[in-house]
């Protein structure tokens, strides 16, 4: 029998609630900016996965292929009857391929706060997997959480996707430190990392000639009109994405092409011409910097793999 848990509280506020106070406060800094998480409703999440399909992006096909080629290195060193933990119910592709290669592997279990999405992710997995323990755990992954683990449970940490290069150095430090305190000590913790290389590789990344990841960005503010009333004209909003060496992040942002005042829920916000919205940040890291965080967070280096040409990379870390 699959169980689902919420750590949300007893009387959580509604998604709703947290997107308001969460765009609200973004928009009211001096330096506006809006959080990467609420990209992904349905629509953007479409678009997503049609980024993930443009030559210009290279790191969802060449994460999974080097993924495909190490399984059996990975399988090896995670032993048998594996207890997964992956933190974000990320592609089922990715998942699948661990999995398959995994010996006996006792129970997966994903945590997301998008409960209806973890479900379904759920729900197609048991049909593959019957033999397989699922069990979701609605959970903002971010925050302080405690797994009751049985007391010999082999468990395997997955963090594929470079979503721990859309947090700033602290804040990757604290999920990693969060993620140590999840999960058992001795337990591994593979992380997917974006790499540093040459910025025209970089930069075609996020500016395809298709427009696609700049309908992505701009979904967001689509999203804020159409949850909470908000009237942006994305038309006078323009995509912007760029590599900022001294930080080693690749910026996303959406600039205002002329002076303008929008209104979102009941609030009225005004933008200079060229002012923008920071809406998001990829982090990328050289293997000695990865090493370090990952040190500074309570975990021990323990194997490396790159793909060709260094375009990503997945480490896999010991909780020490």
């Amino acid at each position: 029998m699959s169980l689902a848990f919420d750590y949300r509280g007893p009387t959580p506020r509604s998604d709703t609630e947290i997107f308001r106070a969460d765009v609200l406060s973004g928009l009211s800094a001096r330096r506006k900016t809006l959080p990467a998480k609420y990209f992904y409703d349905s629509a953007g999440s479409l678009l997503f996965d049609r980024i993930t399909e443009l030559d210009e992006y290279y790191p969802t096909r060449t994460e999974t292929a080097l993924l495909t080629d190490i399984a059996g290195e990975i399988a090896h060193l995670a032993g048998p009857d594996a207890v997964v933990v992956e933190f974000g119910a990320g592609s089922l592709a990715k998942i699948r391929i661990l999995l398959d290669a995994l010996r006996t592997p006792r129970a997966y279990m994903p945590i997301d706060v998008s409960g209806a999405h973890l479900m379904a992710a759920a729900a197609e997995l048991r049909g593959h997997y019957p033999e397989l323990h699922v069990t979701p755990i609605i959970a903002d992954f971010t925050e302080p959480l405690t797994i009751p683990f049985a007391g010999n449970a082999n468990v395997f940490g997955f963090f594929p996707g470079s979503t721990i290069g859309n947090f700033d150095p602290p804040e990757a430090r604290r999920f990693l430190r969060r993620a140590s305190a999840t999960l058992p000590k001795g337990a591994l913790f593979l992380v997917g990392a974006d790499t540093k290389k040459d910025r025209a590789i970089l930069e075609r990344a996020y500016n395809d000639s298709e427009g696609v990841t700049a309908a992505f960005n701009l979904n967001l503010l689509a999203r804020i009109n159409r949850e909470l009333g908000g009237d942006f004209d994305l038309s006078r909003f323009r995509h912007r994405a760029f590599y900022n060496h001294d930080l080693g992040r690749i910026e996303m942002h959406l600039e205002s092409t002329g002076a303008q005042t929008v209104h979102v829920a009941g609030r009225s916000v005004r933008f200079a011409e060229g002012e923008t919205i920071h809406t998001e940040n990829s982090y990328k890291y050289s293997a000695p910097q990865f090493a370090t965080l990952a040190a500074s967070s309570g975990w021990t280096a323990r194997r490396l793999w790159t793909a060709d040409r260094n375009l990503f990379a997945l480490h896999l870390l010991e909780n020490a």
